[in-house]
């Protein structure tokens, strides 16, 4: 079944749903470099290359009616604001790549759609109308949903809003996610016995406590990715290295069975695996903090804002540092999944090692397999659309801003089970016993 793709950025949705069967025949994003990521993926793997419009979609020729059977996206979510004295959601000027998403579907008719945003679209009171918007006066059924990555074996908690349509001729119901339920079942723990603090995972429901331990202790489990289990193995990554691509002889062998599956279909070298310079201060307060913690666990001698004579940054005038950067602070826990990583490489720490992660163990967070590698757009000069920042920035946004591939194929599945009913049969008698896609 064929696709259409809007707001593909590099392509997290997509790499699901080709996983699932699904061929792209038509994408768009305004991202020059995200859509070199995305081109370049399918180049390598012999995939056939869609049309790709890069420019704003509303000035694009969009594929012919009834060309694709599934129209997928995540429309930018910053024009989103709270609705008030009944103005209605689609009508804001604001949120035309949202009100773009709903004319291509009506424009191209498919079987389903998926449309993809953040959960704060629910505090911000539009969830009822998307859901009327994108039902085109009864000629789809939509369903709504929240799910959470780490449910779909994504080691990573990664909270969304899924709208999945169906067309209403088809006498189907939308499909309704069904992942492992995990997220609701453990939590990590702050301790403050001792300083410093502590962190452990704790069981939070009594179905899984007897067997979350021996789950999370076995490297072949794939119920439950942790970050250990997805980045351990590129742990020695030199900070500051000039080198963006190793040889996988550099690193140790896969120490669990979704590394293997990570560095499954890639040639005997690994892209993306720079580690940024980390700052004197930075590192000196990183020695401080447990394995999961974050700001609070700084002595107040690590919370001025400078250490050293060295100045960097803005200064605040306070001598101290400021909420934005507590945010920065915060180390990643071997023992479970990752929180939501977002465009900036100090988003997250490395739970053992005094650094950044690099945009590899970004991807690894993510689900994208090494294969995929994140570029640039080489071309010299200014071009639309191009995010500033440069390179480095721009690959870290791009991995930041995608949806996790584990999740998009599960959606993927759900669809062609629905469409395709053969598949599903296929699929119950191929599904390994640890319940994963892999």
């Amino acid at each position: 079944m064929n696709c259409v793709s809007l707001y593909t950025g590099c392509g997290g949705l997509d790499l699901g749903f080709h996983d699932a069967g699904f061929t792209t025949v038509w994408a768009n994003d305004i991202d020059p470099f995200a859509l070199q990521t995305y081109s370049s993926e399918l180049k390598r793997r012999g995939a056939k290359v869609p049309v790709i419009y890069c420019g704003d979609v509303s000035k694009a020729e969009l594929p012919s009616r009834g060309s694709a059977e599934v129209v997928i996206g995540g429309p930018p979510c910053q024009g989103f604001s709270q609705v008030r004295n009944h103005s209605r959601l689609i009508d804001d000027p604001k949120n035309s790549l949202y009100r773009e998403f709903v004319r291509v579907i009506a424009e191209s008719s498919p079987h389903a759609f998926l449309m993809e945003n953040v959960t704060g679209m629910d505090q911000m009171g539009v969830r009822e109308q998307i859901l009327e918007d994108l039902t085109l006066g009864g000629l789809y059924r939509v369903r709504s949903q929240v799910v959470d990555a780490a449910d779909f074996n994504v080691p990573q908690s990664r909270k969304r809003l899924l709208f999945l349509g169906l067309r209403s001729t088809l006498n189907l119901e939308p499909p309704l996610l069904h992942g492992t339920g995990v997220t609701a079942a453990m939590a990590l723990a702050r301790r403050n016995g001792k300083s410093p603090a502590r962190y452990e995972i704790e069981a939070t429901d009594t179905l899984w406590a007897s067997s979350l331990n021996s789950i999370l202790e076995d490297p072949a489990n794939m119920r439950i990715v942790t970050v250990a289990q997805a980045i351990s193995d590129l742990r020695d990554l030199p900070i500051g290295g000039r080198d963006d691509t190793i040889s996988y002889d550099r690193l140790p062998p896969p120490e669990s069975a979704y590394q293997a599956w990570m560095r499954e279909t890639n040639n005997d070298q690994v892209a993306n695996v720079r580690v940024p310079r980390i700052n004197p201060d930075t590192a000196l307060r990183l020695q401080s903090i447990p394995q999961g913690g974050n700001h609070r666990d700084l002595p107040p001698s690590l919370l001025k804002r400078y250490l050293s004579d060295k100045r960097w940054g803005q200064d605040n005038g306070t001598g101290l540092l400021s909420r934005r950067h507590f945010y920065a602070y915060r180390k990643l826990h071997p023992g479970v999944w990752a929180w939501t990583l977002n465009t900036k490489a100090d988003s997250a720490y490395h739970y053992s090692m005094n650094r950044a992660l690099s945009v590899r163990e970004f991807a690894r967070i993510q689900s994208f397999p090494d294969r995929f590698v994140i570029a640039t757009d080489p071309r010299k000069g200014p071009l639309a659309g191009r995010i500033d920042g440069g390179g480095a920035h721009s690959r870290y946004r791009q991995v930041g801003n995608a949806v996790p591939p584990l999740l998009a194929r599960a959606v993927a599945t759900a669809f062609k089970e629905l469409l395709l009913p053969d598949s599903a049969t296929t699929r119950q008698s191929e599904k390994p016993s640890n319940e994963t896609p892999f």
